[in-house]
């Protein structure tokens, strides 16, 4: 949703920016280069550290807490949006309490040059949260809630193993998390 929406407080759907579809607004299969990144001012970074601890807050909530007009706050808003800092405003979900209560980071050694084959394929997995390129002794870090045990392995012995680029897994169960999001002792405070 745009930022004007939020100042009107209004619903906060999955939709980026209030562009249209799924892709972000842009428009399909065409994909254009975002812009070059612009430098963000500390007020910029105040915005950002505000609406990451809560999404939902209005234009005007984020203008009083940042010192500056409703229509100011407005602008750098979309600004960022639009430059493709913010990418899109979510929920923090507890997984467990959302009937998801088995969590694992999964490494992946995968064929060279199959980034993206084998990315594209991660993205249709349910329950994936997290995809990386890393670099070390493996190659992909997904992170997956799913129902049970049985279900997550279900998706590492049926679904990832049977990806042909995919040539070894590690599971490693998750047996409790901490969010270190904004607020939190290891983040910065407001």
């Amino acid at each position: 949703m745009g930022a004007e929406q939020m100042a009107d407080g209004a619903d906060q759907g999955a939709d980026t920016a209030g562009r249209g579809p799924a892709d972000g607004g842009r428009g399909g299969a065409t994909k254009q280069p975002p812009p070059p990144p612009r430098p963000l001012d500390a007020i910029d970074q105040d915005i950002l550290r505000i609406l990451q601890t809560d999404g939902r807050a209005s234009i005007r909530s984020v203008a009083e807490r940042v010192h500056v007009s409703r229509a100011n706050a407005y602008a750098r808003i979309n600004r960022l949006i639009d430059d493709g800092v913010i990418r899109g405003f979510s929920a923090r979900i507890d997984h467990e309490r959302a009937g998801q209560g088995a969590s694992a980071y999964i490494t992946l050694k995968i064929v060279q040059n199959s980034w993206r084959t084998v990315r594209e394929q991660l993205e249709e997995l349910p329950g994936a949260t997290h995809i990386a390129l890393v670099s070390g002794d493996f190659d992909v870090l997904l992170l997956v809630h799913a129902p049970d045990n049985r279900s997550l392995r279900e998706l590492v012995l049926t679904r990832l193993q049977s990806i042909p680029e995919v040539l070894s897994t590690r599971t490693l169960l998750v047996f409790e998390e901490t969010d270190l999001g904004p607020g939190t002792a290891a983040g910065p405070r407001l």
